[in-house]
């Protein structure tokens, strides 16, 4: 059985994920001491897990320290790596959408646009034939309309209540964002057998 690397967000799409894994049938123990530990190794099913930030999970897995990881849609887009998309596991569901002030036009020139997620933006607004200036922020995106920053927002939203409870509306629904299990090129044809197993188990408790 060959070894496998599996890189994984910290937090809530780890635990789920990792119990995704077991309901699979892995021979994984339920409890696992996540406090400082970077590195979890499994031997009972020769499986490694790399604990990592969300946005570094693509990177691993295309640099081939992981032979699979688990991604949101949301940073595949963005960081555009060069890996196999093999799965939605249907977690962490939310969705990209553009939000501002209510009852506001965007300025027409050069519209500016907030946002964490610049390609992602850029693309959609390329898309629907607007030309966009884009402010990259990396903290509290909604503060850009109401200090006059930005004319909209591009953001991940799940309830929509931080949106409401900056006096922001949403605009345009862009794209839908879930966890999808991705695999470092190499790696899918050298352990084609291993992955693909995982694969077929994973999609069962998918459904």
């Amino acid at each position: 059985m060959s070894h496998l690397t599996i890189a994984m967000p910290k937090g809530r799409i780890f635990e789920e994920a990792y119990q995704m894994l077991i309901d699979a049938g892995f021979n994984l123990p339920e409890e696992v001491e996540m406090s400082r530990k970077l590195l979890i190794e499994i031997p009972e099913e020769q499986i490694r897990f790399i604990l990592a930030k969300p946005m570094d999970v693509p990177v691993y897995v295309e640099h081939g320290v992981a032979d699979i990881g688990i991604a949101g849609k949301d940073t595949l887009l963005e960081l555009r790596r060069n890996v196999h998309e093999l799965l939605d596991l249907k977690i962490s569901q939310c969705y990209i959408a553009s939000a501002g002030l209510p009852n506001t036009t965007m300025n027409e020139i050069a519209p500016r646009i907030a946002t964490k997620y610049p390609n992602i933006a850029m693309n959609y607004y390329k898309e629907i034939g607007e030309q966009v200036e884009i402010i990259e922020l990396n903290g509290s995106i909604e503060l850009a309309p109401m200090i006059g920053l930005a004319d909209r927002i591009v953001d991940i939203v799940s309830t929509g209540r931080t949106l409401k409870e900056n006096g922001l509306v949403e605009y345009e629904h862009i794209t839908d964002v879930s966890s999808r299990l991705i695999a470092n090129p190499v790696s899918y044809r050298m352990k084609s057998a291993r992955i693909q197993e995982l694969v077929s188990r994973m999609k069962n408790i998918v459904g």
